[in-house]
């Protein structure tokens, strides 16, 4: 990957949303037909969520959460079907990166101030040539504030809770959509009233919502906003 001497020029839009809002598909669709990199900075809140849940540690102290989040080794990497798998200390944490746990996790420790500053210069990193499309509930209003497009995508919480269902049950996973929707709706509550960086559509950002749509329909009208002049 090519890193122009001044980062700032490198084109990004971000897709920024709650759980279940559909950002990650989108996100990486959309970067595959831009050619532009992708950033899905929830993995990363996971993947220290998960290094901390392996060493034990816990989740309401910052200064140890700080330390690992220092401490941990995060990469990324295809397998041959072109799915992306993240590596966490060395060892392949998808699939537990995709649990309810680690999303809890997630959202505990992306509350604490000095957690989401020792990861901002590493989200920061993949801004680089020849653009980036960055997913996360931050991305417009913190960590890329100066993006040229930014887009806000939404749903129902039903709709999100059922999506999510479908998800885990395909993989297996039993749940029950009465507490897939309690959790939806807890973590929207800690996402949106956290006191640093709180889950808000960014100035400027085109608001989507996509209860009832397809993928496609999301896709198209992402791209409909790259088409228009970065603002």
């Amino acid at each position: 990957m090519q890193t122009p001497a001044n980062q700032s020029s490198v084109p990004v839009l971000t897709i920024d949303g709650p759980s279940g809002s559909g950002k990650g598909t989108i996100s990486r669709i959309v970067a595959q037909r831009l050619g532009w990199h992708y950033l899905d900075s929830g993995a990363l809140y996971r993947a220290v969520g998960i290094a901390a849940s392996w060493a034990d540690l816990d989740l309401s102290d910052p200064s140890a959460l700080v330390r690992c989040t220092f401490d941990t080794n995060i990469g990324f990497r295809d397998d041959p079907s072109g799915e992306p798998r993240v590596i966490v200390n060395g060892q392949d944490a998808t699939d537990e990166l995709r649990t309810e746990t680690a999303g809890g996790a997630a959202s505990a420790i992306a509350a604490i101030p000095e957690v989401r500053a020792a990861l901002k210069d590493r989200q920061r990193a993949f801004r680089q040539l020849p653009g980036l499309v960055a997913d996360g509930r931050d991305m417009g209003t913190v960590i890329f504030p100066d993006a040229g497009h930014k887009v806000f995508l939404t749903a129902s919480a039903d709709e999100r809770a059922e999506r999510r269902h479908k998800q885990l049950k395909d993989k297996g996973v039993s749940v029950t959509l009465d507490g897939l929707l309690r959790e939806i709706l807890a973590r929207d509550a800690r996402d949106a009233n956290r006191a640093v960086a709180p889950l808000r559509p960014a100035d400027g950002a085109v608001r989507i919502d996509t209860t009832g749509l397809g993928i496609e329909d999301v896709v198209a009208q992402v791209l409909d906003v790259m088409s228009r002049p970065a603002g």
